[in-house]
């Protein structure tokens, strides 16, 4: 009865993220899902939503740089696309539309509370946009997509150096050697990997985090180790 409540509460909730959005959709089963976190239902949530949501994403970004950036190199468009597709953006997203007030957690082991942290409320940006997909089609999810991103599309033509390269810029400056990296961990399913990457200078200090890939997880460890050195 407790579960009862808490879903039927979050589905009232959901007609503000609805109006906050403009969308109307047909199934709002769907919507639902995309906002379930697995430990409330391992076998109905967001998790091959936010799969595809992550493919429909990079596919509308990829196409609008490169209708802004005709005549820009392959190399300098992807760096732009690095900085616009990542887990962060879509957090910064999902804190815009504050999905952490919808999204479903559960307690399966009565013991360990689970927290909405930054991973879950990308996660849930990407499975909305993968939901936005399958009711509505391409046009309104590539739509939803440039929406939220317009801002962040507009400075995309400020060429940003992605934290790796600061770092190693840095770490050869100040000490004439390069950043070491190291895998801690990799888990998750083939689908859905999860790397933990740590990154170590010379003046000992360290920092830790995580990604979808190897590459994004390093660039991630990085730019903590940047900000803990305040560059």
């Amino acid at each position: 009865m407790k579960d009862f409540s808490k879903k039927l509460f979050k589905y009232m909730k959901l007609s503000q993220l609805k109006k906050k959005i403009g969308i109307i959709f047909k199934d709002d089963k769907l919507l639902i899902r995309a906002l379930t976190h697995k430990s409330y239902d391992p076998n109905n949530n967001y998790e091959k939503l936010e799969f595809l949501g992550d493919r429909v994403l990079g596919f509308v970004i990829s196409k609008k740089l490169l209708e802004l950036y005709p005549d820009e190199k392959v190399g300098i468009i992807d760096k732009k696309l690095a900085n616009l597709v990542n887990k962060n953006m879509c957090f910064e997203v999902g804190k815009e539309l504050h999905l952490d007030s919808y999204i479903l957690t559960g307690n399966s082991d009565k013991k360990k509370k689970i927290i909405i942290e930054k991973k879950i409320i990308s996660d849930c940006c990407e499975s909305l946009i993968g939901a936005i997909y399958i009711d509505k089609g391409f046009d309104q999810s590539s739509k939803f997509i440039l929406n939220y991103w317009k801002n962040y599309l507009n400075l995309s033509d400020i060429t940003v150096i992605d934290p790796k390269t600061r770092l190693q810029e840095y770490s050869l400056k100040k000490f004439k050697i390069l950043p070491v990296y190291k895998l801690i961990s990799n888990t998750g399913p083939r689908h859905k990997p999860n790397f933990r990457i740590s990154v170590k200078i010379k003046d000992n200090k360290v920092a830790y985090a995580e990604g979808s890939s190897k590459k994004n997880a390093e660039q991630a460890a990085a730019n903590e180790l940047l900000k803990s050195i305040k560059l």
